[in-house]
């Protein structure tokens, strides 16, 4: 795949996908937000249904649509506390190498087994190189490290392995 082609792929996905819609309110961002993670745990709960005992005992839990290659991530989400059950509306990108240039787009859910972990999330953002290097490593979602489990779905709520 060319370089023209996954620029236009991104910029096509920017523009349509919601993770940037100038003409949107922050209000009607946050609603397409919402929407996107109440559609992605229905999803996961389809396909991993030991995720909705996870999530219902977390600390916390954070979902985010992205899209990205090996050199790009873009993605955007809400993190939930469950104490306080305050939503936290956040952007993730990513800058990486590699020679990889296919183009991923698939949904993510961290579930956060303490409180610090919510809150580190949060405030620092998150750097899922250790993560995806374990995930690549086992096969397998729902891996927990680091007090955080973390659930994949495809773009169409396959699971990615």
């Amino acid at each position: 795949m060319s370089s023209k082609t996954i620029g236009a792929l991104f910029r096509l996905r920017l523009l349509n996908g919601g993770l940037a819609c100038a003409k949107d309110s922050p209000d009607q961002q946050r609603d397409k937000v919402r929407k996107m993670a109440a559609t992605t745990l229905t999803d996961l709960y389809k396909i991993q249904a030991e995720a909705r005992t996870a999530i219902q005992n977390s600390a916390g839990y954070a979902v985010f649509d992205n899209l990205g290659t090996n050199l790009l991530l873009l993605g955007a989400g809400v993190a939930v506390n469950s104490k306080t059950g305050q939503d936290t509306f956040m952007k993730m990108t990513s800058v990486g190498v590699g020679l990889g240039v296919g183009v991923n787009d698939y949904r993510v859910v961290f579930v956060f087994e303490t409180e610090l972990a919510v809150t580190q999330f949060i405030e620092s953002g998150w750097s899922g190189e250790t993560q995806a290097d374990a995930a690549a490593k086992t096969g397998k979602s729902g891996l927990s490290l680091l007090g955080i489990r973390e659930y994949r779905a495809g773009s169409m709520g396959v699971p990615d392995h």
